[in-house]
């Protein structure tokens, strides 16, 4: 009986350790990019709005693949196809590091399509083999999501300086290639998933209801906001007069301060009768965050921060609606999939609008003020998706 428990628990190990660096792989290969941005665009002699393009292809990746994720795993198993994920993320990493301009696009969009199928999936197994410790396996898988981004984002502009900025990318091959050997073991079994599972959107009950485009718009916003700043947060401060260095270190702390809501919103959301001041609340903390930069950039650290935790906070709030606000699993999932496609839709447009308009009016201000703007229609929007009610059946 020991011996049983003690293989038991060795697996349950093993399945967390493939579980924590897969989630590994869930942001830093795409946020480690816009540190060394500057340095790839004067390879490639790139536009502002060529540079952002490279941000938006991960997120067109995202809204494309991920309600598309759930047959994959269905035709060929949820443990087969997380490892065909990571290997795409291994290929992509590959592709954008080898030095052509359109390798460096074909790769970014490749790992996009990587992570799609991760992000979609990984909670999934999270549900179906740790049903009792869901709050906890997912804080971890987030932790270690926004502690790796940031680690990306502090160190690979001191690899680029040492190595030159393909190796300093080619360096984030590391990560799928550990989730990889970890995930080896778990190739034996061949299971589907979780049946709420995000789905391919259609144009059922939950596209008609005013409460689901509510949610889609709140998570949307967010996604639209945070993968701007993400994008061009580090060109923002070396424009402003920082060291790469500097702004790499700041891009870090925004995305490991991201983490930060999830040890807190949880126990706070049990309490509330409703979301709505909660929703509203985070959302105005992101916008105040982008004026602060723009008002007292020398509080560049403070704002960084600050955006972090509000974009964090306003993440999980997103989430945690798409159950909340539905009465079903399966309306759940198709509440999901239109949340995911819309809102990385919106996203995608993002960096590429707020490059051109760098581009065509010389400067950020009018970037980050319409960003400040869009999380104040977010705070907004939060009053509606965060009231005590539920869609139709």
């Amino acid at each position: 009986m020991t011996l049983l428990t003690t293989k038991r628990r060795t697996t349950q190990f093993a399945l967390l350790a493939g579980i924590l660096l897969i989630a590994a792989n869930l942001r830093a290969p795409v946020t480690g990019l816009p540190p060394v941005l500057s340095l790839v665009r004067a390879d490639f002699d790139l536009s502002t709005t060529a540079a952002g393009a490279l941000t938006a292809l991960p997120l067109l990746a995202f809204a494309i693949l991920s309600p598309f994720s759930a047959l994959f795993a269905r035709e060929y198993g949820l443990e087969r196809a997380l490892f065909g994920a990571m290997l795409t993320v291994a290929l992509g990493i590959a592709l954008r590091s080898s030095g052509a301009s359109w390798a460096l696009y074909v790769g970014t969009w490749v790992t996009g399509m990587g992570i799609a199928v991760g992000n979609v999936l990984l909670p999934s197994l999270v549900k179906r083999e740790f049903p009792h410790n869901i709050p906890a396996v997912t804080g971890a898988f987030a932790l270690a999501m926004g502690v790796v981004a940031a680690l990306a984002s502090a160190a690979v502009v001191p690899l680029a300086s040492a190595w030159g900025w393909k190796a300093a990318l080619m360096a984030f091959l590391v990560l799928p290639l550990a989730a990889l050997l970890v995930w080896l073991p778990q190739l034996a079994a061949r299971t589907k998933p979780a049946p709420d599972t995000t789905t391919p959107p259609h144009g059922g009950k939950v596209w008609h209801a005013a409460l689901a485009w509510q949610v889609t718009l709140y998570l949307g916003l967010n996604s639209t906001i945070y993968y701007v700043v993400i994008g061009w947060l580090p060109t923002i401060l070396t424009d402003m007069g920082l060291s790469p260095e500097q702004a790499g270190s700041l891009h870090g702390a925004l995305q490991l301060s991201t983490a930060v809501p999830g040890l807190l919103l949880g126990p706070l959301l049990r309490r509330l009768h409703d979301q709505r001041l909660a929703a509203a609340t985070v959302a105005a903390l992101s916008g105040v965050a982008l004026i602060g930069l723009q008002l007292a950039p020398a509080y560049a650290l403070m704002w960084a921060v600050l955006f972090g935790v509000g974009a964090g906070a306003h993440f999980m709030l997103g989430l945690a609606f798409i159950g909340l606000r539905s009465r079903t699993a399966s309306q759940a999932a198709s509440l999901s999939g239109m949340a995911q496609c819309i809102g990385y839709l919106l996203a995608a447009v993002g960096p590429l609008a707020m490059g051109f308009l760098h581009d065509a009016l010389g400067g950020w201000q009018i970037p980050l003020g319409i960003c400040a703007a869009l999380a104040l229609l977010a705070a907004f929007v939060g009053t509606l998706a965060g009231r005590n009610t539920q869609m139709g059946a």
